[in-house]
């Protein structure tokens, strides 16, 4: 296990003790932007006076001149120039191409487009959700931010909504729209895609690869939008949609591009400002599922747009969308980044950034993710959703009459106890208190009745039927029905993981450390984390420590989990815990208290799906990988290999067959040590360290770390 600094107990014991209401945290009011829509002309509200204030009061700039102020820039010139070296082709020729690039990437904002897709979207989202709530608090900050600094905007990406959502709240509170980086998956959409680029979106190539002028060209476009404050810039710092509805590990690119305006004293500030979008009920939530499982994603098409104006009879609940304080990209600087180093050489001349900037980047990426996290809006259903999957694992897999599932009284009960749960770690929940606790979950079921069925007083997942075809369906046709369902479910649940994770992690240290049996096994070819009783003595604080910081380690890939952060997420786990009375802390140990443990057995097996995955994907390498396996064969090899486990009762959790969860896998083995790529110049194949991962599978299913020198990497 790597080294890490282990935080005095004392300082647990502190912060433990302090008295503080999560409840106090002040967060802004919201007001339904469709209330006013539903009793007023749509015709007038797309036609109205639209005079947004721009960054000090500057004018709109033309896209024709934005397009100048990039083709003559010095950076771009310097490149060009240098491509023009490297591949002996004449610097006019490469301005041609740097042209072509730029043409097919630029915006070409009109405000008639804006003010027909202003009318087309109130006439869908009165259709399609009950309420639009936004925070316009928020609204009032990144006005004035918008006058003082150059603006980027980083909302969350849980839908193809969520852009067009941006614009339209921006539209409706006469707020500059912004520019947004969008796929060029777009551009394809005939007709759809120019519609896009006159509404403000530019569009990028998922990856550049070594392409110079590309690069160039894009990040030159970027920065001078910045330098000038023509517009506010909008990106999704998780690169795309995440289909898990948790975060994503933030990518650091565009973030890069947009800090290095102020790094190198071109402006005096640039102005960050997190968005978090929260869905009552996702629009693609079916989608999602067959996507992790293997179905390829339907490419986007104008026809596909209307073929899914089917979406517009059903009810898909509220929105909530809320605008995060403006974050200094000055103030995180200071004491972090020497701005000196940009002063030794010219600055058109692209740089590569120095470790010590990746690194402050990098810890800016993640602060901004957690805060989107920390402003989502949760609804009852999430917690319904945690506990019915809890439950639906509990019962035969493959059985869709069975009796499982919980009584609606039970559930309601359960919901009630998980609220206080929640609201007690600080959550942002949105549960109507003015009404009893079985009217917000029957309406919660009601809405989501495409995934839960109520029948004689019981509650349980609604198992998808395979598709019709002679004869009966096979088990493995069954299983991938129900794994639907499991998955869509699971969308909803990860939307409150965040909540919980920390806690988790300390929960299930705290139980496999209290074991005591190292180098023993749970029970079970790949067994579960579920509390069964307080241990009869507590483990040692070093011991619990220990095993957060390795299940830490090894989920970084999976959850948002600051680098280096181990200390302070421990102790903020320790005093969540401690206060909810789940755990007495003394010098010495870490005790589970008998009230604790329904909230420590439930805590841990928000987890189980995510170590027993890992633990599947440590086992597939182990067993049946091949020397020849390579990354592209990786995912349907192991989901080949989980099936079998699943339909053979050797495995519990279909969340295993999830495409992201085995990726994010083999990302954490990778950085781990435990797998490594070899080169074998036609193809790049995956090698495994058995032992490794042996220890790592073990370690996953409950034993407590080993010390041994073959975990000292980890």
């Amino acid at each position: 296990m790597c080294e890490v600094v282990t935080p005095p107990i004392h300082s647990i014991l502190y912060v433990a003790q302090i008295q503080r209401d999560p409840m106090l945290k002040k967060r802004d009011d919201f007001e339904d932007m469709l209330e006013e829509r539903r009793s007023s002309s749509d015709l007038k509200y797309a036609f109205k006076c639209y005079t947004p204030v721009l960054y000090k009061g500057m004018p709109p700039c033309k896209t024709t001149v934005l397009k100048s102020m990039v083709l003559h820039s010095d950076q771009l010139r310097y490149v060009i120039n240098q491509v023009s070296k490297e591949t002996g082709e004449s610097a006019g020729a490469i301005q041609e191409e740097a042209s072509a690039i730029l043409e097919e990437m630029a915006h070409r904002l009109q405000l008639s487009t804006v003010r027909f897709f202003a009318f087309a979207l109130t006439k869908a989202f009165k259709t399609l959700f009950r309420s639009i709530h936004v925070n316009e608090e928020g609204l009032q900050r990144l006005q004035q931010a918008i006058q003082d600094h150059p603006v980027v905007l980083l909302p969350s990406h849980r839908s193809y909504m969520d852009f067009l959502l941006m614009s339209y709240i921006l539209y409706t509170y006469d707020l500059a729209l912004p520019v947004i980086a969008a796929g060029m998956d777009f551009m394809g959409m005939k007709f759809v895609g120019e519609m896009l680029r006159m509404s403000g979106a530019f569009f990028i190539r998922r990856s550049f690869g070594g392409d110079k002028l590309y690069w160039a060209v894009f990040s030159e476009y970027v920065k001078t939008m910045l330098r000038n404050g023509m517009a506010p810039v909008e990106f999704f710092l998780e690169g795309t949609r995440s289909r898990t509805c948790k975060s994503l590990t933030p990518k650091i690119g565009l973030l890069n591009i947009v800090m290095e305006p102020f790094l190198k004293g071109e402006v005096f500030d640039v102005s960050l400002v997190p968005v978090s979008i929260s869905y009552e009920r996702i629009l693609e939530e079916s989608l999602y599922a067959r996507e992790l499982l293997g179905v390829p994603k339907p490419k986007e098409s104008t026809s596909g747009l209307f073929k899914a104006r089917k979406v517009l009879s059903e009810d898909y609940g509220s929105i909530h969308v809320y605008f995060g304080h403006a974050v200094s990209v000055r103030t995180l600087s200071e004491g972090r980044v020497d701005r000196r180093q940009f002063n030794l050489q010219p600055r058109f001349i692209p740089k590569k950034p120095s470790e010590d900037t990746q690194g402050f980047v990098s810890a800016v990426a993640y602060r901004l993710v957690r805060s989107q996290e920390e402003n989502m809006v949760l609804m009852p259903w999430v917690l319904l959703a945690s506990l019915l999957l809890q439950a639906h694992y509990r019962g035969p897999l493959l059985e869709p009459h069975r009796p499982q599932g919980m009584t609606l009284e039970e559930l309601t009960q359960r919901a009630v106890w998980l609220r206080g749960l929640v609201r007690g770690l600080g959550a942002f929940l949105h549960w109507p208190d003015d009404k009893p606790p079985s009217e917000v979950v029957s309406a919660s079921l009601s809405l989501h009745q495409g995934l839960v069925r109520v029948s004689e007083g019981r509650v349980r997942l609604l198992l998808e039927e395979p598709a019709g075809g002679p004869g009966p369906a096979s088990p493995e046709e069954r299983l991938l029905g129900a794994a639907v369902a499991v998955l869509s479910c699971a969308s909803y649940r990860n939307q409150v993981l965040h909540v919980f994770l920390r806690p988790a992690l300390l929960a299930t240290a705290v139980h496999t450390a209290s074991s005591g049996k190292k180098g023993e096994p749970r029970p079970g070819v790949l067994p579960c984390c579920h509390v069964t009783g307080r241990a009869s003595y507590g483990p040692s604080y070093k011991e619990v420590f220990d095993t957060f910081s390795f299940l830490r380690n090894v989920l970084a890939n999976e959850f948002i989990l600051c680098p280096g952060a181990a200390v302070q997420d421990f102790e903020e786990a320790c005093q969540q815990l401690v206060q909810s009375g789940a755990l007495q802390a003394s010098q010495q140990q870490l005790t589970a208290t008998d009230r604790g443990e329904p909230t420590l057995a439930f805590l841990t097996a928000m987890l189980e799906p995510f170590l027993q995955g890992y633990q599947v994907v440590c086992r597939y390498l182990c067993e049946e990988a091949s020397e020849s396996l390579t990354e592209k064969l990786f995912v349907p090899a192991v989901r080949n290999f989980t099936v079998k486990l699943l339909l053979a009762g050797n495995l519990r959790h279909c969340e295993a067959l999830s495409s992201d969860l085995q990726k994010n896998a083999l990302a954490a083995l990778l950085r781990l040590g435990a797998v490594r790529r070899v080169n074998g110049g036609e193809q790049v194949t995956l090698k495994v360290d058995r032992m490794l991962l042996n220890t790592l599978e073990d370690t996953l299913g409950g034993k407590v770390p080993s010390q041994k020198a073959v975990l000292a990497r980890l």
